[in-house]
């Protein structure tokens, strides 16, 4: 397992703590105010902490567990976790919106303890949720840049899980290899390193036998008998 690997896991471990914590705050606002109304950022609060803690962990046991689903290929992480920071930076943006409707001078209320509390549990889920924002936002930026770096280098990685994958290292192209020329129809034969032998003439010539014909040199090839060039030789009577 790699450190990208390892810091993933972490990564995904303190989202789904820090949701469970937003997860609680938010179901005690609507608990405080549901006879009467809720807030838009506690309901947003709590059903984008529940899709957090639900899909986070499967989809890190799948990833485990099973190699090649489609939950663990980059390109699916990449939209679902991008799609978490919105919904996440967007029950942040309710909670400052709804603090600064309420308590525009902050948890001044020394007097009401009551009232203050309820100011900074309002604090305490923005900050939970700002947090699950960056780190959700942070990751997929850094994998975003992972994956493109890779893409560059000839690795196909976003079909493949982040442990798979091959982010830094440069594709291996298979060696081709080179034929040698002699195999080619065009090329000339470089075994041989002799001089070709001329076929004796046969006219005009006669063996110095009894005026019969030299043998053919196809008869036998490596045996040549003597003969002269010069003029015939006359026949006995």
């Amino acid at each position: 397992m790699g450190l990208f690997s390892v810091f993933r896991i972490t990564l995904f471990s303190l989202t789904v703590a820090f949701s469970l914590i937003g997860l609680g705050l938010n179901a005690y606002f609507i608990s405080l105010t549901e006879p009467y109304f809720y807030f838009i950022f506690s309901a947003l609060g709590v059903a984008t902490a529940v899709l957090t803690i639900l899909t986070i962990p499967i989809m890190l046991v799948i990833d485990f567990i099973r190699r090649g689903a489609f939950t663990s290929m980059i390109v699916f992480e990449l939209s679902w976790l991008f799609t978490l920071a919105i919904l996440w930076v967007a029950t942040a943006g309710e909670a400052v919106y709804t603090f600064n409707y309420y308590y525009p001078r902050g948890c001044v209320y020394a007097n009401e303890p009551t009232i203050n509390a309820y100011c900074m549990e309002l604090q305490a889920v923005e900050a939970f949720a700002f947090l699950n924002f960056f780190i959700f936002l942070g990751y997929t930026c850094v994998l975003l840049v992972f994956s493109i770096i890779g893409s560059s280098r000839g690795n196909s990685v976003w079909t493949y899980s982040v442990k798979d994958a091959t982010f830094f290292g440069q594709k291996s192209w298979p060696v081709q290899q080179q034929v040698p020329l002699n195999q080619y129809s065009g090329a000339p034969p470089t075994g041989y390193t002799g001089t070709p032998v001329s076929q004796p003439q046969q006219l005009g010539t006669y063996s110095t036998h009894s005026g019969t014909p030299a043998q053919s040199p196809h008869m036998q090839p490596q045996q040549y008998q003597p003969v002269y060039s010069g003029q015939p030789q006359g026949i006995p009577v």
